[in-house]
Parts: C-alpha cells; sequence; structure tokens
C-alpha cells in the first residue's frame, strides 16, 4: 500500500511539473547563426567554436546546417533546405553574390567567415552594446507557448516572429565524403525554423504557439529581411 501511495504522489507530481508554466524574460545575449555542413573540410573548427560559444551566456549559439555540400559523398543528416534558403536570403539583403560555409551571422547583421574566432568574438562584443532588454516575454503551459512583447519603437516595417527549436549535442561519425573518418560533436543543432507570423512593431504583441517535446525553444523577433535581429528569448 505504501508503494501504490508513492506511485500515486510521483505521478501526481510529474502531472503538476508539466503543467506548470515555464517563463523567460528577453535574454540579455545577441544570436550567432552558423551556416555549416558535415560535408565541408573547412567546418570543424567553426563547429568546435561554436560549441565554445554555445557555452558563454551572452550568445545564443545556434547551428544551421546547410545541403548544397551533399553531393560530395555524404548527405549531412541535419541539413535542410530550408536553412539553405534563409543564408541565401541573408545574401541576397546584404546584395553578397555568394553563399559559403562556415559562414557566421551575428545579430542578423554581421557576416563573416565562420571559424575566425577573434572577428566572431569582436561581433559579438560589439552587439552586446546594443541589445534591448525586456522586451520579449515567453510562457509555456504544457504544449501551448504564449509570446508577449512590448512595442519596439525603434522598428520599421514588418518584424519576423520566429520559432526555433534545437537539439543541444548531437555526434555524428563521418564515414564518406570531405571529413571521412572523423567523429564530430555539434552543437545547437537547428531542427526547426518556424515563421509564426509577422508584427507590426507598434503595438503590444501577444501571440500563441504548439510546441511539443523537450527540446530548447528559442523564439526570435527579427526585422524583415532577414535583417537586424531585435529580441530573443529562450527556454530550456
Amino acid at each position: 500500500m505504501l508503494g501504490m501511495k508513492y506511485f500515486i504522489a510521483t505521478a501526481c507530481a510529474a502531472w503538476l511539473a508539466v503543467l506548470a508554466p515555464a517563463h523567460a524574460q528577453s535574454d540579455n545575449a545577441v544570436v550567432v547563426e552558423l551556416f555549416t555542413s558535415q560535408g565541408c573540410s573547412s567546418c570543424p573548427p567553426a563547429d568546435a567554436l561554436l560549441g565554445k560559444l554555445s557555452g558563454d551566456s551572452r550568445v545564443i549559439a545556434l547551428s544551421l546546417h546547410v545541403d548544397y555540400w551533399d553531393y560530395l559523398g555524404w548527405k549531412d543528416k541535419f541539413a535542410s533546405p530550408k536553412f539553405t534558403a534563409r543564408q541565401r536570403e541573408y545574401a541576397h539583403h546584404a546584395r553578397d553574390k555568394m553563399v559559403y560555409t562556415p559562414q557566421v551571422v551575428v545579430q542578423g547583421q554581421t557576416r563573416m567567415v565562420g571559424s575566425r574566432a577573434t572577428e566572431v568574438e569582436a561581433a559579438i562584443r560589439k552587439h552586446l552594446g546594443e541589445v534591448r532588454n525586456n522586451v520579449l516575454r515567453l510562457e509555456r503551459v504544457g504544449d501551448m507557448l504564449t509570446i508577449r512583447a512590448d512595442p519596439i519603437a525603434q522598428a520599421s516595417g514588418p518584424i519576423r516572429v520566429q520559432l526555433v527549436r534545437f537539439s543541444p549535442s548531437e555526434a555524428v561519425a563521418i564515414k564518406r565524403g570531405e571529413n571521412a573518418g572523423k567523429t564530430i560533436t555539434y552543437h545547437n543543432v537547428v531542427k526547426s525554423w518556424q515563421l509564426l507570423g509577422k508584427w507590426d512593431g507598434r503595438s503590444a504583441l501577444v501571440m500563441r504557439a504548439e510546441v511539443e517535446g523537450a527540446e530548447p525553444i528559442v523564439v526570435i523577433l527579427q526585422a524583415d529581411g532577414p535583417a537586424e535581429i531585435l529580441a530573443t528569448a529562450v527556454l530550456r
């Protein structure tokens, strides 16, 4: 009987934990997007740098795997044409003529080779001074996420409200292609990047989205383009 009482108490506690709301305010951090590929021989140093940045509380580090190197003999299991399209959108907005890996984009604005640690860290420091605090708030109850944001006076034009899910760590044994024989650990591997809608930024934002599973959640408010990232928050 005592065992049954313990089971019931444990089950009730677990159910209450599921229903208990999880909250997040705007993170005092900048977003670093790394466009990478398991089929790119120059990417492992950038992947390692992103791993280091993923432990930095000032940074929301995200690894987006592109698919345009898959033809070299190894299909990247994390690659998505959506991530390739996002990188090409950045290039189009900046009037760049080409895309490449590894490439880092900091706060939606500063682009550079992803393995150049000194340049990446300098860009992070620069954008830290521009982060808007306490703009964005998240609350999750079960599988429902509520997104709230205050008006952003400096914003002009539509703002993208984006929902990102990622896996904190993934180890891959690469058997073919340029990185054949290597086992590489990838950090904050983006599994989905969803545009929930666009917001004018002039009135308070309240938006809800269904979320499932335990993967961390990032919400990013970004000027159309994609361009400047205006606010972000994370639920882990």
